[in-house]
């Protein structure tokens, strides 16, 4: 048992720090964040409190995340192509389309 606890805990550790890491990406950081949350109700679950672990991962995990997820969503814009640049033919004398 202490073995699992220690593993959780190691586990955690490293997807806190994932998600501190991902500070740019803001979809890579709602799955780290999923993430996070369900191994916080194994964390629970090891410490034998079924009905907290449940509850965490109902809410913590799945529906804090469908929420984000949504607003995301909502928030994110596609990225339109800009136009290019209409190029100017070279000028006559050589030097180049400038005036």
């Amino acid at each position: 048992m202490n073995a699992v606890l220690l593993l959780l805990s190691v586990l955690l550790v490293a997807s806190a720090l994932w998600l501190m890491r991902l500070k740019d990406d803001m979809l890579s950081s709602i799955v780290a964040l999923a993430v996070f949350g369900l191994l916080s109700s194994l964390m629970f679950l090891a410490l034998r409190a079924p009905d907290v672990a449940i509850a965490e991962a109902g809410i913590g995990a799945a529906l804090t995340t469908a929420i984000f997820l949504l607003a995301y969503r909502a928030v994110a814009k596609p990225r339109a192509k800009q136009p290019a640049k209409p190029q100017t033919p070279p000028a006559a004398d050589g030097k180049g389309g400038e005036a």
